[in-house]
């Protein structure tokens, strides 16, 4: 093995340019942007990584660049320390305040580069066709998650269209260390920074509805207070008595006329024969195991599960420990 990483080794250092640098590419379509930053160190190439940064109508990449080298490498992460040289595919604004901020921070001159030559420029064009192809699957990707949503909404029979899920899991080991978990996914997939844990407390071990039921009210009387936003479809993990609970609490929050479904494991457990169960409890729905509605339930409710379990494990590790 240290064997074959060194004959790597010696390959990405014929190819990368010498030095240690960092190649910032910038490529925009249909109103979307992506930023590919490639990683040299003493001459090696050390991977890359895409950034889809948002930005406003009409914003041009030069002003995209700019904003990007200002929000990764001044952000006081220790791990985003400027090499001494940046290369960039497109004219930064106040070059010189950035080499001048930048060469502070890190105690040693940097230099931020735009006319390239010979192997920098190969670079260069390099993570510009990166960055185009991150750009076009990103938007793909796009593409069906929102084909997905509409396949679901009319398989619910909804009247309204779908732009905020919310799904939610219990997780716990015999009733220990109950967690709930609440994923949020929007137009574009999972809104991370939307996800919320919580610690469920006062309850019999093991009671999955007043879990649950716990999970919503704390959930929503916040969103109430606070004047957050609310979704347009609400999953639960669960059959007919997990919804029915947690028809309840909704009612009692007055969010009732909010679409409420219960996603029920099929026999064995299997995925492709979830049942759908509405909020009246009584009509199920069974859709194909190749339906693009299924196949979007089954990533949220899988990612609700995910997420759930983590918060379960470290809230039991910390107990015990």
């Amino acid at each position: 093995q240290i064997s074959n990483l060194r004959k790597v080794q010696e390959q990405q250092h014929v190819t990368a340019p010498r030095g240690e640098m960092d190649i910032i590419a910038c490529s925009m379509y249909s109103g979307m942007a992506c930023v590919q930053i490639f990683y040299i160190r003493g001459g090696l190439s050390l991977g890359n990584k895409s950034f889809f940064p948002r930005h406003g109508k009409g914003e041009q990449p030069e002003g995209i660049v700019t904003a990007f080298i200002s929000q990764y490498y001044l952000s006081g992460r220790s791990d985003r320390q400027s090499p001494p040289t940046i290369l960039v595919s497109h004219e930064v604004e106040d070059v010189d305040m950035f080499e001048l901020v930048l060469s502070e921070q890190a105690s040693s001159k940097v230099k931020i580069q735009q006319s390239l030559r010979g192997e920098k420029k190969r670079w260069m064009v390099m993570a510009l066709e990166n960055a185009t192809i991150a750009l076009e699957q990103k938007q793909r990707q796009k593409e069906n998650h929102q084909d997905r949503i509409d396949a679901l909404r009319q398989a619910l029979e909804l009247e309204d269209g779908i732009e905020r899920i919310e799904c939610f899991d219990i997780s716990h080991t015999g009733g220990e260390a109950t967690v709930g978990s609440c994923v949020v996914f929007g137009i574009e997939g999972a809104l991370k920074s939307d996800y919320r844990r919580f610690n469920v407390k006062d309850i019999e071990p093991g009671d999955d509805y007043a879990a649950m039921k716990q999970v919503l009210s704390r959930r929503y009387t916040r969103v109430k207070t606070e004047d957050g936003k609310l979704p347009d479809l609400i999953l639960i993990d669960g059959g007919k008595g997990q919804i029915s609970s947690s028809r309840e609490i909704l009612t009692e929050l007055q969010l009732d006329s909010i679409p409420l479904v219960g996603v029920a494991k099929g026999p064995g457990r299997k995925p492709g024969l979830e049942v759908l169960i509405m909020s009246d409890g009584k009509q199920e729905i069974r859709l194909p195991a190749n339906s693009a509605a299924l196949h979007l339930i089954q990533e949220i409710r899988d990612e609700a599960h995910r997420f759930a379990i983590t918060g379960h494990r470290q809230r039991r590790k910390k107990a015990r420990n």
